[in-house]
């Protein structure tokens, strides 16, 4: 499971330069969070990654303040989660995330990513099943035997945990996610994490070759420019010199 968050990490990584809107992105995502787990991030720990995430992709700090003074206020945006699946170029399954206002606008726009790339949109479950669905929290150590200890004593169900390089790797359900990172915390102290997240892992990769690697990267560029899509998840695996 780790060799596919990491492989992940990298194909998502050549896409980096394509999330212009990255700011807003994040502004979003911190309103809807804090609008509906509260403001405070010692009392919400989902804002918590989610601002210290933020800090790390040195998303400026006005952007983040705007967005929890926007959430302390009455009323403001009615975002809410839209989630769409389908299969991209070669037949990867592919997930896209949103926060949308206008979910009939937002279901036109990626379908139209789909379609431009000549993809298939898919119905809700259709690959969601290929994936898990993980909380991951990865951290300097080495001491792999505390960690799930500390966990198990925090009734934490633990999918897996890697212990390389001198990081350890923990996944658990993404219903663990709070419980799991408030009992690193209790245990181990301020843990400066390098991932804290929830994603979802491809079970299985899709190999692309040819012309369909160059609609691939299309393909992600035009979801990622949408105002809407905040995580696009997907099995494809590029050859290396891609």
């Amino acid at each position: 499971m780790g060799r596919a968050f990491q492989n992940r990490k990298e194909s998502m990584a050549k896409t980096a330069d394509a999330k212009t809107k990255v700011y807003s992105k994040y502004g979003r995502e911190i309103y809807v969070c804090a609008k509906s787990g509260g403001t405070d991030p010692s009392g919400n720990l989902t804002l918590r990654g989610l601002i210290d995430k933020a800090k790390k992709d040195q998303v400026p700090s006005h952007v983040i303040d705007k967005a929890l003074d926007k959430a302390k206020g009455a009323g403001g945006e009615d975002f809410s989660p839209a989630r769409y699946e389908g299969f991209g170029p070669g037949n990867c399954m592919v997930i896209v995330e949103c926060l949308t206002d206008n979910p009939n606008r937002t279901f036109g726009d990626v379908r139209g990513c789909f379609t431009k790339t000549k993809s298939k949109i898919g119905t809700q479950g259709s690959v969601s099943h290929m994936f898990d669905h993980c909380a991951i929290f990865a951290f300097a150590g080495e001491d792999e035997e505390a960690v799930l200890e500390a966990l198990m004593e925090a009734d934490v169900d633990v999918t897996d945990i890697e212990s390389e390089e001198g990081r350890i790797t923990v996944f658990a359900p993404h219903t663990e996610y709070a419980k799991a990172k408030q009992a690193l915390i209790d245990t181990f102290g301020e843990i400066e994490f390098e991932a804290d997240e929830i994603q979802f892992l491809p079970q299985t990769h899709t190999p692309l070759e040819g012309d369909d690697v160059a609609m691939f990267e299309k393909f992600i560029d035009m979801l990622n420019d949408l105002d809407d899509v905040q995580n696009v998840y997907h099995n494809a695996e590029l050859p290396q010199n891609a």
